[in-house]
Order: C-alpha cells, then structure tokens, then sequence
C-alpha cells in the first residue's frame, strides 16, 4: 500500500510598515523605516503608572529609557537586535506625567497582605489596585497605563469562593476529561502543554482565580475605561545579561504599548481584503442561578477593522459531542449575524467572504446554521477547523521543519506555524516542532487557507517577533475565555483586542 504524501513549504507571509515597506521580520524593518502607523513628526504618548512606590520609581525610570538605544546582548544578532528607540520606530516619545503616577497606599497595602484569609487578601488587594487605575479613567487621561505587580501578588492564586461543591464537582471532571484528551494525542512536553490550553476550552479557568485574570477583568467594567500593561517587578529590575536583554524587553514592550495605545505597528499584507476571519470558542461561565455552564465567544479579525469579540449563546454542560460543547443551528446564526452586524457598523459595508475558524469538528447543526447565517447576507463562507495532532515530521540532517511546511498525507493537512526559521537560521523551540491538523467543512482551498493561517499566526503585537503558534482568531478566543470567567452572565466583555492582550 503507497503512501500519498506531499510536502511543500509556503511562502512567509509579508507584513506592511511604515512608507509601505513590506517584510517578513518587524524588528529589522521598523528599525529602518518604522512601524505602519508611524506618526510623521514627533509626538507624546502619555503614560500612567500604578504601583508600589519603590516599584513606581523603577517603572518610571525603565520607561522613558524606551526614548533611548539599547544593545541587544544575545548570541543571536540575526533574531535579537539593538533597540533604536521609540522616536525612530514609531514616531512617538513616551512621557510619564506626574498627574498620571499613582502609588499604592502602603499602609493598605501592608493591611491587605496580613490578612490571614487568602480570599479576603486577594479581594482587598484587587480593590486597591483597581481603585488607583480607576482614577485615571477622566477626560484628562493617559493613552496606557503600565500596572506594576510585585512578584507574590503577580503569582496570587486562589480556589474559587464563589463555588459550590456541586460545581466544583463538575468542573473538577471536566478537567479530568480534558487532561485525558490532551495525553491521548502524545506524550506532551511542558510547552506543548501549555501551548495547548490555547486550542482547549479549560475548567481550570473557573476553579481558580488569579490575581493578573481578575484585574483584567475588573478594569474592562468601568466606564471608558484605558487599556492596562501589567509588568512584573522582576522585569524592572533584571540585569541585561540575564533573560532577555534590555534592548528585547523594549522591543517588545513599546510594541505592546503603542497598540494599546491605538496604533498599529504592524499589519499584514497578503490577507485579502473585506475578508472577516471569525474564531469560534466555548468557555466555562458560573451563572447566578447555580449552574455551570459554557459561553460561546465570537472573535473577528478583517484588514478593515480592529479585532473585536462578541459573547453568544450560553449553553448547558450537556450539549456536547465527542466531549466538546457545539451551538444548535439558532445559536450558530445569530452568532454569526451578529458579528456580521458588528463588522458592517466597524468598516461601514458588509464583508465579500466570511471564514470561520474552530478547534473542533463542526457538528451538522453549527454547519447548517454558520452557512445559512453567513449566505445570507455574503457571497461565500469557509468552515475551518485545526486541532492539535500527534502527527511529526521528521527532516534526514540536524534542521527541523521549516515554519510553513504544509504536509499533505492522503486526504489529511498539517501546517507547521512553528519550525526552522530562515531568516533568524534557527528553531526557537526546545523540541520537535509540532503541527496543527487542518480540515474543512464543506469544500474550499485548504492551501489557501493554510496561507491564511500562518499570515494570522503574525498578528501578535504583545511580541516584537511577529511569529505566533496560532492564528489572531484562536488566541484572541483563549484571552477573552480566561477573562470570561471572571464576568458575571449578564456583563459583556470588552470588545476590543487592546484589553486582553
């Protein structure tokens, strides 16, 4: 018996930058020609702090070194470069006004870390925290604000109060289910695990709160509110020749704050356009009646518009198949029409094409109701699912797989979005790389989706890399999930990408 087996690797895709260069790398071109909302002549991006006032101080000061060069000092001057400064890459300088500075109340401080109770600590500590950040939220306001967390509140993790037995029960089974899934695939290493909560919907996120999830969440409550970069002291205060070097850390911090401040440093350049790309997630939600149930999540990413995410249908823990939660064909169109109702009011027009991206199979009534939804108002509507997958490939000589290889094996797809990266000459992974399994719904161009997916994978600005395992739409879904949970049935989440990233 022959085995039907081809293999090809995909171009990397091109990004745009600023005086529309294209490339594959951001550090290198915004380095020469900056980032693609470069501003054109100098202006002040203003920043707040919140913190201790010993972490305050160090904050400040690391901070307005980002107006500064620095020297990357890792072995790899392919991947890791000098930081030129953020006047040169993004037309900005950051400034740090003393009526945006908040310290923390160290007597309250000092009263909320005493407390013998682990949930009475976590509570206050999240109301002192959230009360100094919420002042900042007038009509004089900074364009982000960087939270500083001493390490033992940055680490706070508690058992959810607000659990019954009953529910802990369940979600305890849940997770017990969800583990022997992710083992039945193969022997995963560390990373692999926890590059698979991402594709996974994880009862975890409800059994426990963390101090970092609950802050998030609290801060998108309020009123217009300003996105937040959460910072750990030890960030601060590491010496540059341990981790990342000092010029990485401001690479990757002033990317992460200029988006959050409302700018693009990067966007992609071979993604068609008026194309809606559409994550579809479920998540673990507590509901004031008593019962545990899921919370579908719609996340869009277009060229058009800034990515957006839309909460769906609640569903009972026993709609499931396969031990994965699904949408009846109701709960699939409305979803889908509401996020097609939200593009039009974003980018003014409806989109020509829809593709729909999720971690499971489809089930009949999800395929039924996601087409008839979608056809109705746009031409044409791709269902596309990946999932993670024991497959391996394995290269003759010491080079791993390259990032974009596209196996085909009989009537099966895999993508490697991790691998050989060319341009650095290296694998920034510890083991062999592992691919995503693609499949469809219906007939459609898995190659061409496949290019989609790696252009998504770049679409990160948390990072300076531009290299992600998995697309904008099934990351995006991960973050609102986790932040989900600390939400009530009634509130809805931020729509916008700034406040999860």
């Amino acid at each position: 018996m022959s085995l039907n087996l081809r293999i090809e690797c995909l171009r990397e895709p091109a990004l745009l930058f600023g005086c529309n260069e294209t490339g594959v790398e951001p550090r290198r071109v915004m380095a020469k020609y900056g980032a693609a909302d470069k501003a054109v002549g100098p202006k002040e991006l203003r920043i707040g702090i919140v913190g201790t006032s010993a972490d305050v101080h160090v904050a400040r000061r690391w901070l307005l070194r980002l107006n500064g060069v620095a020297i990357a000092r890792e072995r790899s001057a392919r991947r890791y470069r000098d930081w030129p400064g953020a006047p040169q890459v993004f037309g900005v300088k950051f400034v740090i006004d003393d009526r945006f500075v908040r310290p923390l109340d160290e007597e309250r401080l000092s009263l909320a870390f005493h407390r013998t109770s682990q949930s009475e600590k976590f509570d206050e500590l999240l109301e002192l925290f959230d009360a100094r950040i919420q002042g900042l939220f007038g009509d004089t306001r900074p364009d982000c604000i960087v939270v500083c967390l001493p390490d033992d509140v940055a680490d706070l993790r508690i058992s959810n109060p607000r659990l019954s037995a009953k529910e802990r029960e369940i979600l305890e089974r849940l997770q017990r289910e969800e583990e022997q899934e992710q083992m039945s695939l193969f022997q995963p290493t560390p990373e692999e695990l926890k590059e698979a909560q991402e594709l996974r919907t994880t009862a975890e996120d409800l059994l426990f709160r963390t101090f970092y999830r609950a802050l998030k969440a609290r801060i998108m409550t309020h009123q217009n509110p300003v996105p937040v970069q959460v910072m750990r002291r030890e960030t601060l205060v590491r010496p540059d020749d341990e981790g990342q070097s000092i010029a990485t850390r401001a690479w990757n911090l002033a990317t992460s704050l200029f988006y959050k401040a409302g700018h693009e440093p990067w966007r992609p350049a071979d993604l068609p356009a008026n194309t809606c790309f559409i994550g579809i997630s479920f998540h673990h939600l507590k509901r004031r009646e008593g019962d545990v149930v899921y919370a579908s999540v719609a996340q869009a990413f277009s060229n058009d518009v800034e990515p957006f995410a839309l909460k769906g249908s609640l569903i009972p823990h026993d709609q499931r198949r396969d031990r994965q939660p699904y949408l009846d064909e109701t709960q699939s169109a409305i979803l889908i029409a509401d996020v097609l109702d939200k593009y039009k009011d974003r980018a003014g027009i409806l989109p020509a094409r829809v593709v729909v991206h999720k971690t499971s199979m489809y089930q009949p009534e999800e395929q039924r109701g996601f087409r008839s939804a979608a056809e109705a108002q746009v031409p044409v509507c791709d269902l596309v699912w990946l999932r993670s997958t024991a497959f391996r490939l394995i290269r003759k000589g010491m080079q791993e797989p390259w990032r974009g290889t596209l196996c085909t094996v009989g009537e099966e797809w895999y993508l490697f979005t991790s691998g050989y990266v060319p341009w650095w000459d290296e694998y920034p992974g510890p083991h062999i790389p592992a691919p995503l399994q693609l499949g469809s719904c219906g007939s459609t161009d898995i190659r061409e989706r496949a290019k989609e997916i790696l252009a998504l994978t770049k679409m990160n600005w948390n990072s300076s890399e531009g290299l992600g395992r998995y697309p904008i739409t099934i990351s995006f879904a991960r973050k609102v999930g986790m932040l989900m949970t600390e939400l009530s049935e009634n509130q809805v989440p931020n729509p916008s990408y700034r406040f999860y990233m």
